[in-house]
């Protein structure tokens, strides 16, 4: 494997990771996840940045489970269009089918943005050209918020002193992964940044009888 474009530019390998989730009034999205609910759709905007000054460009996406496959679908937006849309929920261009559907389920489940998540990452991608991807995150941490950047911010850490490793296979889980899992008694988990956002943020939330 071999650096992905990102850590290959990054000082020190790692870069910033940023992301605004979206979820209903009742955390439908939470509560989904945390019950396992087969097909659910995560919808954040994500930036590499903590600075608005150079008006970065944003990153809408929605990431859709169905089982154990993960699809990730994303559209770039420049900064004066995020403005936009935070203040009247609509793009001003919508020349992606992934701005439209964002859109209009923002509207259809009354989504609104409920928690921060930023981390930095080390990542690198497969040298054959295959969609496996391995990724180091550092310093994971939530805070409530309704925006990309917050005036205040007050944020908590998930992982003290601790990193994520996370494998990620979009289609199909690699047999050479699975000998791995069984030769050493590993148990697959799939890590949810959000649900433990949610959790650190809003402890109150928190369903006490499991633990993703």
């Amino acid at each position: 494997m071999e650096h992905d474009d990102f850590s290959h530019k990054a000082l020190r390998s790692s870069y910033l990771v940023r992301s605004l989730y979206y979820d209903t009034f009742y955390y439908r999205s939470y509560y989904e996840k945390m019950e396992g609910t087969y097909g659910r759709t995560k919808y954040r905007l994500r930036t590499y940045t903590d600075s608005m000054e150079n008006e970065p460009d944003v990153r809408v996406e929605l990431k859709v489970r169905k089982g154990n496959l993960l699809e990730k679908h994303s559209a770039f937006v420049p900064y004066r269009h995020y403005l936009s849309f935070m203040e009247n929920r609509i793009w001003p261009d919508r020349n992606s089918p992934v701005l439209i559907e964002f859109e209009r389920q923002v509207h259809l489940q009354a989504l609104r943005p409920k928690i921060l998540v930023e981390y930095y990452r080390e990542a690198f991608h497969s040298r054959e050209g295959n969609d496996m991807r391995v990724s180091f995150d550092l310093q994971v941490s939530s805070c409530i918020s309704d925006t990309l950047f917050p005036k205040v911010t007050f944020f908590r850490q998930h992982h003290p002193n601790n990193a994520i490793l996370e494998i990620k296979c979009l289609k199909h889980r690699p047999a050479w992964l699975g000998k791995l899992i069984s030769r050493y008694g590993l148990i697959y988990v799939a890590n949810s940044k959000y649900t433990q956002g949610i959790e650190a943020a809003r402890p109150d939330l928190r369903t006490p009888y499991k633990q993703i």
